[in-house]
């Protein structure tokens, strides 16, 4: 999507909502990510750049947002969804061996980042009915408040943010 880089994407108007996964019994799993990896709201958690690293990101996303922020199971859900569909792109797009996991809260946003060392950006495509992939950025688009790409001397950051309600 040229054009992109350091400039947010608005959200769309629809209020698609997808879930695939459910926090409401928390997952020890989640906790020992944190120990293993690192605290992606301390610094970049870098992850390997395989599939079963989004599962990681899911866990630490998790643990962050549910655990740390106490943002509500919802705002956690679509956090989880949408950080694997970032995560996704980047092990299958970009050619890595390493992408880094970032996640910020100011008051009443959440901003999860995704950075990787290629500079191709991500294209949000059409989606049909029907379609059984290409949906990520779609429900990034749909799901987060704002997302967008900032380019990088060596790589890019994708990213969204979630306006939250903050206990």
């Amino acid at each position: 999507m040229a054009g992109l880089e350091g400039r947010e994407q608005p959200r769309g108007d629809g209020g698609a909502t997808a879930s695939r996964w459910s926090p409401t019994v928390e997952d020890e799993h989640a906790a020992k990510a944190l120990e293993l990896f690192g605290d992606p709201t301390e610094g970049e958690v870098p992850l390997p750049s395989r599939p079963e690293s989004a599962a990681t990101a899911r866990r630490l996303v998790q643990v962050v947002v549910l655990r740390q922020w106490g943002l509500p199971a919802k705002t956690t859900e679509d956090a989880v969804l949408l950080v694997s569909e970032l995560v996704g792109n980047a092990v299958r797009h970009t050619g890595a061996r390493v992408f880094g996991l970032r996640m910020r809260h100011r008051r009443g946003w959440i901003r999860v980042e995704v950075r990787d060392p290629s500079r191709g950006l991500p294209c949000l495509m059409p989606v049909q009915e029907l379609d059984v992939s290409g949906r990520g950025l779609f429900l990034v688009d749909k799901l987060a408040d704002r997302w967008g790409v900032d380019l990088l001397p060596r790589g890019k950051t994708t990213w969204f943010e979630m306006r939250v309600v903050d206990r």
